[in-house]
């Protein structure tokens, strides 16, 4: 995976609203992060892999940051 996809995904995962991040169950999360990603920049079968493989393995840490994008929404 390239250095650009990266932060495509993590500018995707910001602009994500942080409630459907919570919510979503993990197959879900990852089809949703999958499917955005597809409509900025088409990727091929490989670079979805690779691009699934890596979003499963940071669930935790994207769930993590969008509790708390809320919990600063709510003290706000």
């Amino acid at each position: 995976m390239t250095p650009t996809m990266l932060r495509q995904l993590w500018s995707l995962v910001e602009k994500t609203q942080a409630s459907t991040l919570v919510t979503l169950d993990d197959a879900s999360l990852v089809q949703c992060l999958l499917k955005q990603f597809n409509k900025e920049a088409s990727i091929n079968g490989n670079e979805a892999d690779l691009l699934t493989d890596y979003i499963c393995s940071r669930i935790s840490l994207i769930r993590d940051m969008a509790e708390a994008r809320l919990s600063g929404e709510a003290s706000a």
